[in-house]
């Protein structure tokens, strides 16, 4: 099945969000080629009566003028510069990037507006925008979240169909963090029975201090209504055999219990200390301080 694009304007770029650690998000694109069976997008999808199932990603609306009406929502008084998250909603860098070019512009105007800005991917296209990554940095704090949940072969590939392979992801953090930019890898989902062994874990924590990644964290599986089904049928074909556990874990809940995903967190942050994450860059972009507002008495 090919995938279709629509040209489509927008009339806001910058969306608020609620229970995130950050209140605005910016998205490029709507629908993801990447077609990650356990994205949580789909619950979206399935809420706003739109297909959520395997025609999830098959049609991507592409906002031609985001990046200037960006601008124009970057230079408003009342905008106060807080942090703005690219991708949290589909992919900034899935391949409709490589032709529209559209995050790389939205970029360009966060970078000229000293905007702080963060972006969370699984494409390798992002190294293309280094040379703007590192304007940015020099402007603001900006970092880079690469999801990389496991380096198993066949758990990548029936997951996460559309991506390009975790072990190049894990290159071009290290092109990011050798450019002097903040990158780092984030763990999500976990997906247990298929990517919570210790040992594949620490395989993936270990990948990442080598590719130099300055921090890491990690997540385990959610399952809202729309995702949960399209996972566990795709869980079906795949894995067969853990369909029972995953009806149990997940019977009438989208979260586990603490009690269940505080062990991994924890085996991870353990993992982290082990091998030693840290912010190692070399070269350092470091943003100015923000000059300061003196008030002389009237």
């Amino acid at each position: 099945m090919n995938t279709e694009y629509r040209e489509e304007p927008c009339r806001s770029a910058l969306n608020r969000v609620s229970g995130m650690d950050f209140d605005w998000s910016l998205n490029p694109f709507m629908g993801c080629a990447h077609r990650c069976t356990f994205c949580y997008v789909r619950s979206f999808e399935q809420r706003a009566d739109r297909p959520f199932d395997d025609r999830y990603g098959r049609s991507i609306r592409v906002k031609i003028n985001i990046a200037q009406v960006l601008r124009r929502e970057l230079s408003r008084p009342s905008w106060k510069r807080d942090l703005v998250i690219i991708g949290a909603a589909t992919d900034p860098y899935q391949p409709a990037e490589g032709k529209y070019r559209l995050t790389r512009s939205c970029l360009q105007e966060l970078a000229r507006a000293r905007n702080p800005l963060g972006i969370i991917t699984r494409g390798t296209l992002v190294a293309r925008d280094i040379d703007v990554l590192q304007e940015a940095s020099r402007r603001a704090e900006v970092s880079v979240s690469f999801s990389v949940a496991t380096l198993d072969e066949r758990v990548w590939s029936a997951t996460e169909p559309g991506t390009p392979p975790p072990r190049q992801r894990l290159r071009v953090v290290r092109m990011l963090v050798d450019a002097g930019i903040k990158a780092g890898v984030g763990i999500a989902p976990v997906l247990p029975g298929l990517s919570d062994d210790p040992a594949q874990l620490e395989a993936v924590v270990k990948a990442a201090r080598d590719a130099g990644a300055t921090f890491a964290w990690a997540n385990v599986l959610h399952l809202k209504p729309g995702t949960r089904e399209h996972f566990l049928a795709e869980l079906g074909k795949q894995w067969p055999e853990l369909s029972a556990r995953y009806q149990a874990l997940y019977q009438n809940r989208a979260y586990l219990a603490k009690a269940e995903t505080q062990p991994v967190i924890h085996h991870v942050q353990e993992l982290k200390q082990r091998f030693g994450i840290a912010d190692r860059r070399r070269v350092r972009l470091e943003p100015p301080p923000e000059p300061v507002q003196i008030r002389l008495p009237v």
